[in-house]
């Protein structure tokens, strides 16, 4: 249902929502390594995260924000804001968007927040129910908005008009 986005037509703006070292004992003592978690949007409903993982936090980082523009979708807004309520799960991650009027702003945890200012979303409230793992928390925000549909994608499927839909 979803097309590829070709992340080289787009003006991106990256975020590193979480980074951590794991470090793994060796016969010659500890050897450190890092894992990045990056969100990649242009503001106009296009987003997309990657994971990251490298001997170094740099090279993480830049891993993660390759791999994320690989995984671009495409978020189906109404103005502002999303079409409809929706809940999206990952994993024990569960987060629950619900649409709000203009002026509103983002209310969201600094993990969702991340997604949904980068993928142009200005007015919105959010609940993380579950899991507040940041991997579980970003893929769970990515399958809710992977999930919304506008009107018109609605009144397609079902082949009718949107009037028809709403009547």
């Amino acid at each position: 249902m979803s097309k590829k986005i070709d992340a080289s037509t787009l003006d991106l703006k990256e975020d590193v929502v979480y980074t951590k070292s794991v470090s793994k004992t060796v016969k010659g003592g500890r050897v450190r390594k890092f894992s990045a978690l990056v969100v990649v949007g242009d503001g106009q409903g296009h987003v997309g995260y990657g994971l990251g993982k490298a001997s170094e936090r740099p090279e993480a980082v830049r891993k993660g924000t390759e791999d994320a523009k690989k995984n671009m979708i495409e978020v189906s807004l109404k103005g502002t804001t999303i079409p409809h309520e929706i809940i999206g799960e990952y994993g024990a991650g569960r987060v629950l968007l619900k649409p709000a009027p203009k002026g509103t702003g983002v209310i969201a945890g600094g993990k969702v927040r991340s997604v949904l200012e980068a993928a142009g979303i200005t007015d919105i409230r959010t609940k993380c129910l579950g899991s507040n793992n940041p991997g579980n928390v970003v893929k769970a925000t990515f399958e809710g908005l992977r999930a919304l549909r506008s009107l018109q994608e609605v009144a397609k499927m079902r082949d009718k008009s949107p009037e028809e839909i709403l009547n």
